[in-house]
């Protein structure tokens, strides 16, 4: 047993939960692959198998959490945003979104969603907030969104009659029902003050005999649903809303830190960030 089984079922033993370690989870791959601790033997052969096909995952992952950073950065500093509801959080990985908020704006407050157990035993890791702002996490799937609204925890810690981020951050690939997509991200904006947010990335669509093909076709076969977008089918989840500029693009060209490679042959993720009119 490797130190990552002693620390992960530590942790869920304390929370009395069932980590099925056994299977291979997206969130426990998505771990491994940035160098984390706390994944499973599983999680690290389907990680190393999906690596086969598709070597530059890793730097593609590395690349959809820098977006996810500078996104919370931008609209903290530049849009005064000061209430976050990230959905799909996945194990704590520092920075996390509140510590890159807070720093900016301590008084700013967040809540994350996830239904992963291991997440839900590693939530104190989350719950971490400055004096000033708050955190809170709220153990629920992305497909019931009533409960994640009607939740007393998020109720309790953010005021849904001013501006709010709703982040959905490389968690919609997840789900292959388009209809079942859209329905679930609009149920989500609708009850959000004008001024609200929406930030997502998800997995582009590339040729099926590309490498990137190849890796979703992996990950299917692990037992994990992906679903590859296009810019078109991208920009349906942010219908109604006003696009920030450059528009969805490859999340290394939304507002990057330095140059950018126009010639990247790594297959990056598509992102997006609109405002709620």
């Amino acid at each position: 047993m490797g130190t990552s089984e002693v620390n992960g079922g530590s942790a869920a033993a304390a929370q009395g939960t069932d980590l099925r370690t056994d299977i291979a989870h997206s969130a426990r791959i998505y771990d491994y692959m940035l160098g984390g601790k706390d994944n499973f033997a599983a999680d690290r052969a389907a990680a190393d198998e999906i690596a086969k096909h598709l070597p530059t995952l890793p730097i593609s992952m590395r690349a959809n959490r820098d977006f996810m950073l500078r996104m919370t950065r931008h609209l903290v500093a530049e849009s005064g945003i000061r209430q976050f509801l990230d959905i799909g959080t996945g194990l704590p990985t520092s920075p996390n979104l509140h510590e890159v908020a807070q720093e900016i704006a301590p008084e700013t407050r967040v809540v994350y969603v996830d239904n992963d157990p291991i997440v839900l035993a590693h939530a104190r890791a989350l719950l971490t907030s400055s004096a000033e702002g708050r955190t809170a996490y709220i153990d629920a799937d992305l497909r019931d969104t009533k409960a994640i609204l009607d939740s007393a925890d998020l109720r309790d810690t953010l005021d849904l009659s001013r501006p709010v981020a709703l982040t959905l951050i490389a968690i919609l690939q997840f789900f292959v029902d388009e209809d079942e997509a859209l329905a679930i991200v609009r149920s989500l904006v609708a009850p959000l003050a004008p001024g609200s947010v929406l930030a997502l990335s998800v997995v582009p669509t590339a040729e099926e005999e590309s490498p990137l093909a190849v890796g979703v076709q992996e990950y299917r076969s692990q037992g994990i649903p992906m679903k590859m977008r296009t810019t078109a089918e991208t920009e349906r989840f942010f219908e109604g809303l006003d696009l920030i500029e450059p528009g969805v693009v490859k999340v290394t060209e939304w507002h990057p830190a330095g140059p950018v490679d126009l010639d990247d042959p790594v297959p990056h993720m598509l992102g997006g960030v609109a405002v709620k009119r």
